[in-house]
């Protein structure tokens, strides 16, 4: 395993994250255990979920899935950085997780951050968090709000770091500007839509990232499948049947099909799995800390690690780019 630091903090963290949005709905517990045994085994020391994850008649199903992980011991907890998100309405009434459908159960108040933060240290079986995480941006909460209960729960030992997810480059300064204020740390971390196919982070979350001292903690790192040899294992008939219905929608595209039809045609002319290329371009990316891979087995695991070995040179990285072209720096991208 290779280490970094996430962002301007002195947390050592893996290159690879273990994302779980999969255990304990397409993953069983038992496997989804084995998969983290695993990770541990190869150096993976940090882990991410959310409270929302599970279905929705039983939102937090994989906080609880880790919770039974972390009590089997053998120094489980100590070796993770442990990181989940809040923000979704977590009533446990079938309600879809992004339709609200009880006030004060959702989003960042004051009063959901302390009801969240104690039921997933409850679910997880721990007494800290290492990096809590805001799911998504909350238009109606002032950052003073946010950050008081944030503070709140720093000096109570609950919680360590504060991250974001699907923020704007705009929303990362607001927050961060409203916490140097207060002589609070703020972010520490961004988890954002990020792959060699979607690039728009580019533009503004990443340079924002930057200058603010975030780890960029890229979610979909194959862009939902199609950046994982979707066109052979549709001729082949393999992956599950989720990962080839959202491949199948993306392929859907002509363009997007044709750039898909290239990519593979150039990992295979180099002896290369399209996977494997995805992941290790995102860790020749500037800012990213490390992508998120939310394996269903042990064997996407595997091969997720091995990306971590291959040193893509210059020739690799221009073809890429000419197959996925960035956007560009903002405001170029957009203005002269």
């Amino acid at each position: 395993m290779r280490y970094t630091q996430l962002g301007r903090t002195g947390l050592t963290v893996g290159r690879l994250v273990l994302g779980t949005m999969n255990f304990g709905s397409e993953t069983g517990e038992a496997d989804a255990h084995r998969i983290m045994d695993a990770g541990l085994d190869a150096g993976v020391n940090f882990f991410d979920t959310a409270n929302i994850y599970g279905d929705d008649n039983r939102k937090g199903l994989t906080e609880e899935v880790l919770g039974r992980w972390f009590a089997q011991g053998g120094g489980r907890r100590d070796k993770v950085v442990l990181a989940t998100k809040l923000y979704g309405n977590m009533t446990n009434d079938g309600t879809p997780w992004h339709e609200q459908s009880w006030p004060n159960h959702d989003h960042l108040s004051a009063l959901n951050i302390r009801r969240e933060v104690e039921a997933s240290l409850q679910r997880l079986g721990t007494d800290h968090i290492d990096v809590y995480q805001f799911h998504h941006i909350d238009r109606a909460t002032p950052w003073d709000e946010i950050w008081q209960a944030m503070d709140v729960l720093v000096t109570q030992g609950k919680i360590l770091y504060a991250g974001s997810s699907n923020f704007a480059g705009w929303h990362i300064a607001q927050a961060n500007e409203a916490a140097r204020r207060r002589g609070s740390l703020g972010l520490v971390s961004e988890q954002c839509f990020y792959n060699l196919a979607q690039r728009t982070a580019e533009m503004d979350v990443i340079p924002a990232a930057q200058a603010y001292g975030l780890g960029v903690i890229p979610w979909s790192p194959l862009n939902q499948g199609l950046l994982g040899g979707a066109l052979r294992k549709e001729r082949e008939g393999g992956g599950s049947r989720t990962s080839m219905g959202r491949s199948a929608a993306g392929l859907a595209d002509p363009a997007m099909r044709a750039k898909v039809q290239a990519y593979e045609e150039l990992c295979d002319d180099r002896g290369l799995e399209p996977g494997e290329v995805a992941l290790a371009w995102l860790l020749t990316r500037p800012g990213v800390t490390g992508p998120i891979v939310g394996p269903r087995t042990a064997a996407h695991l595997e091969s997720a690690l091995h990306a971590l070995d291959l040193d893509l040179d210059a020739e690799l990285l221009a073809e890429l780019d000419a197959i996925f072209p960035g956007p560009g720096p903002s405001p170029e991208a957009f203005a002269w």
